[in-house]
């Protein structure tokens, strides 16, 4: 059998925890489930599902948010008040 190393990193508690509960849901833990993608990533010299960047966090549009709250926060921009619309489903 091939020696074990430890690998160490940081992540959100809550991501944690999700993950901690979908893994045991799957009857793995964690260790199994990274060393699954380990071992897919190394096979297939891929990420083995799409990367992609949000469009909201984009530059274009990060800069446009911050010209909406720089409009608000000098009273340029007029905040109304509107009825909420119900929908029936």
């Amino acid at each position: 059998m091939a020696q074990t190393v430890n690998v160490n990193f940081r992540m959100d508690a809550e991501l944690k925890k999700s993950m901690e509960q979908i893994c045991a849901d799957m009857g793995l833990s964690m260790t199994t489930a990274f060393t699954i993608f380990a071992k897919k990533v190394t096979r297939e010299k891929r990420i083995p599902f799409d990367v992609s960047a949000d469009p909201f966090y984009s530059e274009s549009n990060m800069a446009h948010l911050e010209q909406i709250v720089r409009d608000i926060n000098s009273g340029k921009a007029k905040l109304v008040e509107h009825e909420l619309i119900e929908v029936d489903e």
